[in-house]
């Protein structure tokens, strides 16, 4: 299989068809494949960013602890790790595309059903189809990227990743006032099910259209994910401090201000002033990264997380606005480098896809203990003080580990 990409504006073509398949009737501009890829981006944080501003109100309707209302965000969290590695196989044995709109479907279902949940196992079991649907479409990305746009890839992971961002600011700041409206928070859990409707419009369209809708031939080389790979481990270790520190902010930003004596609807705004500074690095860093050697804005993204959280800890009630831009600027901009990573280190498609998957494994599995842990130590302290202080060890060993994070220059037998 070859990839041909001649212009940024140009269509791609893949080898043609095996005898006995169909010929594609089309095939995809980039302009059209970035609109596609935003619009699937869209949809894959509102299910968990939302709960944020809401988590109060379900808490109290459903007698949860803080432990078990972090679940709420963490099980997504925790399947977006260890649904990484079955999705590979899952994309050569049903297709891509095929994978994918099922993925998006079961994400559009589950936020409906969590949305009117009447019982805390229907309410996590609707969690858990969240999860799946996020996890499986966000590995499919990278290696549909790499496969149609190879010398784009940084381009179209800084556009994913402010997509991603785009969308967790919008729930981040209309979730509060939408419960505030409606009177409670099953409706404003619900709408974030539109999103998803779009994306599935967005993706059947791309299966149209897509040279790589087919499953994958039974002959064609397969890669392993990189569990020997010393390179491979340190990504998947920097993106999971970074994960870390996020999710567990998307989870107890907003209720940690709450007990402070704000309003949902304030702090929804502070919230979503996190996902909008998130969103603002990634193209900041997207353009200060130019070469394969990412390490230097690594390592000023993570040591602005590290000033920003430390701020917090050290004094949370002066200048939040601030210290919190602080904070989600470093972390975004570590997050849409840490994405590019595994395309950095792979030369093929899917190559990309197994050091994808890896990463995503061991890093949202590690962050998934994120919004549990501050919920325990909520819990046992009665407060979120420790919470910040264990967000500040996360962050000092992220900055500590940006010097290890060069390309890995491997042989054409790396990373199988």
């Amino acid at each position: 299989m070859s990839v041909q990409s001649t212009s940024p504006l140009s269509a791609y073509r893949l080898a043609p068809p095996a005898a006995g398949t169909a010929p594609n009737r089309a095939t995809l501009s980039m302009a059209a494949a970035i609109a596609c890829v935003v619009l699937v981006a869209l949809t894959l944080r509102p299910g968990i960013v939302s709960i944020g501003p809401l988590l109060p109100a379900i808490i109290g309707e459903f007698g949860l602890s803080h432990t078990q209302a972090a679940l709420l965000t963490a099980i997504p969290t925790l399947l977006m790790g260890l649904l990484a590695a079955p999705v590979p196989w899952l994309s050569r044995r049903f297709g891509r595309d095929r994978v994918m709109l099922a993925a998006l479907g079961l994400l559009t279902l589950s936020t409906l059903v969590r949305a009117f949940a009447d019982s805390v196992a229907l309410l996590f079991a609707a969690t858990v189809g969240i999860g799946g649907g996020i996890a499986i479409a966000g590995v499919l990305i990278a290696g549909f990227v790499k496969a149609g746009f190879p010398r784009q890839v940084a381009i179209f992971m800084s556009l994913y990743a402010t997509a991603l961002a785009l969308g967790s600011t919008l729930s981040a700041a209309a979730t509060g006032t939408l419960a505030a409206w409606t009177g409670g928070w099953r409706w404003a859990a619900g709408v974030w099910a539109l999103p998803g409707l779009f994306a599935l419009l967005a993706w059947l369209f791309v299966a149209r259209r897509s040279p790589a809708s087919a499953a994958t031939p039974a002959g064609a080389q397969r890669y392993g994910m990189p569990f020997r790979n010393r390179t491979a481990w340190l990504i998947a270790a920097f993106f999971a401090c970074n994960n870390f520190v996020f999710y567990a902010c998307i989870s107890w930003l907003a209720p940690m201000y709450v007990e402070a004596g704000w309003t949902p609807s304030h702090a929804g705004l502070l919230l979503a002033t996190f996902t909008l500074a998130f969103m603002a690095a990634n193209p900041v860093f997207g353009f200060l990264s130019r070469d394969e050697d990412r390490r230097l804005p690594l390592a000023l993204g993570a040591g602005t997380a590290l000033a920003g959280i430390l701020a917090m800890a050290l004094a949370p009630s002066v200048s939040p606005y601030l210290v919190v831009a602080v904070l989600a600027f470093g972390t975004g901009g570590s997050f849409t480098l840490s994405m590019t990573l595994p395309l950095d280190n792979t030369r093929h498609a899917e190559e990309t896809g197994a050091w994808n998957a890896f990463v995503l494994l061991v890093s949202y599995t590690v962050a998934a203990a994120g919004p549990l842990a501050v919920g325990q130590l909520r819990d046992a302290s009665g407060g979120f003080h420790s919470s910040l202080w264990l967000l500040v060890a996360v962050a000092v060993a992220m900055v500590a580990l940006t010097p290890f994070l060069q390309p890995h220059r491997h042989d054409s037998a790396a990373g199988r």
